[in-house]
């Protein structure tokens, strides 16, 4: 099991993440985990903890961290917005087929000015891109 462990670990924070260097190579084989750095992922900053200086692997390694971090982090935020779509047309179907007139009057209100907002946040920007896109034409 030991020999099968990564040579880093990175454990995951709000904005970023510790990462320790993970040894498996010590007299009683027992896995030590030494940290080595903080990452911020926010603006990129990377840290070295304590005294310590990284060496080109390390550095190497938490670069690669970094850049498979961002991609799924995009990737889960997509995600997270098309579960949302499917959230609202499934409480479509619920107000059409099992709310109560209670259930209703209890979310009207908020339902309708989410979904304001929403749509003048979409409105908004597509005006912009649009404006954008007509700017680089000409």
């Amino acid at each position: 099991m030991a020999g099968d462990l990564p040579d880093y670990y990175f454990r995951v924070r709000d904005n970023g993440a510790l990462v320790f260097r993970v040894d498996t190579e010590n007299r009683q084989r027992r896995i030590e985990m030494d940290q080595i750095a903080t990452i911020n992922i926010r603006n990129g900053e990377v840290k070295p903890h304590g005294d310590r200086a990284l060496s080109s692997d390390d550095i190497a390694e938490i670069q690669g961290w970094i850049a498979q971090r961002i991609h799924q982090l995009a990737a889960r935020e997509a995600d997270d917005i098309l579960r949302a779509v499917d959230h609202m047309n499934l409480t479509t179907q619920w107000v059409q087929t099992r709310a109560s007139e209670e259930q209703l009057e209890f979310v009207t209100d908020t339902l309708l000015l989410a979904m304001h907002d929403l749509r003048s946040a979409l409105v908004r920007k597509k005006a912009d891109r649009l404006m954008k896109d007509a700017g680089g034409e000409e």
